[in-house]
């Protein structure tokens, strides 16, 4: 939980990212993984988001912009924001507080990232991201979801056990900053009716309004200051 005594609950919801969200995913990258970010170019994470391949998932909630915009006259709602994006995301109306990142290959996606800002961590944000990731996943028709994990990060290993996920091997020596094993682990037969009601229920726990989204905590100063 948030160490702050003055606190505002609003929603998170998770969406698939898009063009307007670079500079905040580049910053989230950077921060959660100083040593080895998934891309170190900026122009990197533009050109991933074009690959067929690649898929990405980011955890959002309202910027100081969007909530005194959301308290403003109705007429001056009515105009339309100059700096939308293509999809009608405005990099300027959300806060970005994680984004998760995957691959697929024939009928497997292998989770490279998840990331979560400093401040907003163990808020379930992480957890989100992940069935976010499983769900797309499962939409494009793959059977098998893996990932790596460091061998200390024990409290994610609990995570991802919860979440279907099994031990299925070591990659020695594979993060460079320290040198330090991975666990691979992996969900099989994500095709399965097992499987696919495993996912149901743990889409229902964190299903709101339509979205897949959770209530979170967030310092009051978010509303009190632009991005």
């Amino acid at each position: 939980m948030l160490q702050s005594h003055r606190m505002a609950t609003t929603s998170c919801l998770f969406r698939p990212m898009d063009e307007a969200d670079i500079p905040q995913v580049y910053a989230i990258d950077h921060e959660a993984f100083p040593a080895e970010s998934l891309f170190r170019p900026y122009s990197s994470y533009s050109r991933e988001l074009h690959n067929a391949m690649a898929h990405y998932i980011v955890g959002c909630v309202p910027s100081a912009r969007r909530e005194r915009k959301r308290h403003q006259p109705w007429f001056k709602r009515l105009v339309p924001p100059a700096l939308a994006s293509s999809s009608g995301h405005n990099q300027y109306d959300e806060l970005l507080v994680g984004f998760a990142g995957f691959w697929v290959l024939f009928d497997e996606a292998h989770i490279i990232a998840i990331a979560v800002r400093e401040p907003y961590r163990r808020q379930g944000i992480g957890q989100g991201l992940l069935i976010s990731a499983i769900v797309m996943a499962a939409k494009l028709r793959t059977r098998v979801v893996t990932l790596e994990v460091r061998e200390s990060n024990t409290a994610a290993q609990e995570m991802y056990l919860k979440h279907g996920f099994k031990a299925v091997g070591k990659r020695p020596r594979y993060y460079s900053d320290n040198q330090e094993d991975a666990v691979l682990m992996s969900i099989d037969n994500l095709d399965s009716d097992e499987e696919r009601e495993r996912l149901r229920q743990l889409k229902a726990e964190t299903l709101r309004n339509g979205y897949l989204s959770r209530l979170i905590e967030v310092p009051d100063e978010i509303y009190a200051t632009t991005l």
